[in-house]
């Protein structure tokens, strides 16, 4: 008699990865446990999100939570959304060259009145990976010739069949600029890369800097190696925050001390 062995999941590096985050955050993090979501039920498709059905449930949680103006609660949703919805494919790619695609049509959100207030899964398991991967061939794997391929991937999936569009729908109940929601964005993955750096196989900063031109926003944050061998990362926008009164300034804010309070 013979007995089969289950092959690991694709994702299981970057959940290991996701788990060095989560202990060094110290809280929960808006991604789903196992990222694919084996139960639907209480989740939403994002399409709801990006075409426009659902955004003022997005917009619902900054208001109720912290009163915060339209704008602002438009700013703060957007922050949150990108974070978590990224945060896979950032470490997934920063840890092990493979990126889950979190295009509208394979990611499910679930909202909460609490932190996280987004949840984000995937509908189904779908990772690119490289040839050489052990992966490849797997169930829900999807292999590209190069590195170059892999990062084009990783932008079309996330940005243009994802946040491009919820942008737009969201700017359409927010009137907040289009600098300080991809200022958010890129400070999301450079947040990400930074606070996963211990636990990379690769230069964090390289990393960080790479995703950053792939996204086109490397423009809107610094990040640099400081002496003690962590990223400092420094927002060039404002994600608003400051504008809430029971809300801190971020630790990366661009305003002065004594222009956020």
């Amino acid at each position: 008699m013979t007995t089969s062995l289950a092959l690991p999941s694709p994702v299981q590096p970057i959940l290991a990865t996701l788990a060095a985050v989560r202990a060094a955050r110290d809280g929960r993090l808006g991604v789903a446990d196992s990222l694919v979501v084996d139960d639907p039920t209480g989740w939403s498709p994002a399409t709801c999100f990006t075409d426009g059905t659902a955004v003022t449930q997005l917009l619902a949680g900054p208001r109720e939570s912290w009163d915060a103006a339209p704008h602002a609660a438009g700013a703060l949703a957007w922050k949150a959304y990108t974070y978590w919805l990224t945060l896979p494919a950032v470490l997934g790619y920063a840890a092990v060259r493979r990126v889950p695609l979190l295009h509208a049509g394979n990611v499910l959100i679930r909202m909460s009145p609490d932190k996280p207030f987004v949840t984000v899964g995937m509908r189904r398991l779908a990772v690119a990976v490289l040839p050489n991967d052990p992966a490849a061939g797997l169930r829900g794997v999807r292999v590209v010739p190069d590195e170059e391929a892999l990062l084009q991937l990783f932008r079309t999936t996330l940005v243009d069949q994802h946040l491009a569009p919820l942008l737009t729908q969201l700017r359409y109940h927010a009137r907040v600029g289009r600098r300080t929601l991809w200022g958010s964005l890129a400070s999301g993955v450079a947040h990400a890369v930074a606070q996963a750096a211990p636990t990379l196989p690769w230069d964090a900063l390289a990393t960080a800097r790479r995703l950053l031109d792939t996204l086109q926003v490397s423009d809107l944050v610094d990040v640099e190696r400081q002496p003690d061998g962590d990223l400092r990362v420094q927002r060039r926008t404002c994600c608003l925050a400051f504008t809430v009164q029971c809300l801190k300034t971020c630790s990366s804010c661009c305003l002065p001390d004594q222009a956020a309070h």
